[in-house]
């Protein structure tokens, strides 16, 4: 069960920009039949920040997100070039977005964003014992940095006012780790 059942006839990139690419495919399906498939391919890797102070706060990141057309409620987070550490990925954007800088750093989990038309991988850190320093957005963020409890965040995530999948993954494995003692 293990063994692609998809048979490539032929490949075509339809579209090409130094952050994705969209191929599309000609394909027999695992059921045998003639058909297409479309995947993103990222030329990133997505790295998530999940931040823990001493006193079990968080720091969260709004901004408007043109693919989604809201507003939204985030861990700090961002992309790193192929080839590159994620950690000094993760620590660049950290800083960028918050202006916080963390002595421990810690790999939660690593995850695929939407494994049903893309192959973006996230890895998201957990940030701790934190020094404050000087945020430096890039010219397309315009950002608001919160910080809230953990609980506060969780209960956003309950509320759908954090939908994020690496920020609603992020907390909840916080929060899972903290309840199993294996956080202090």
């Amino acid at each position: 069960m293990e063994q692609n059942p998809w048979k490539i006839i032929r490949e075509k990139t339809v579209y090409d920009n130094p952050w994705i690419s969209l191929t599309e495919y000609d394909v027999i399906n695992p059921g045998g039949g003639n058909g297409i498939y479309g995947k993103v391919h990222f030329k990133n890797i997505a790295v998530g920040v999940m931040v823990l102070d001493d006193a079990f706060n968080t720091y969260l990141v709004g901004q408007y997100r043109f693919t989604l057309n809201a507003y939204s409620w985030e861990i700090p987070e961002g992309g790193g070039p192929l080839g590159t550490d994620p950690l000094e990925s993760a620590k660049r954007e950290l800083l960028e977005e918050t202006g916080l800088m963390a002595n421990k750093w810690q790999a939660l989990f690593t995850m695929h964003l939407s494994n049903s038309v893309s192959d973006e991988l996230g890895i998201v850190y957990l940030a701790r014992d934190l020094k404050q320093g000087i945020a430096e957005p890039e010219e397309t963020e315009q950002l608001i940095v919160k910080k809230v409890s953990l609980e506060e965040a969780a209960t956003m995530v309950e509320n759908g006012l954090i939908t994020d999948s690496m920020s609603v993954a992020a907390i909840y494995k916080v929060q899972l780790l903290l309840v199993q003692g294996k956080l202090k």
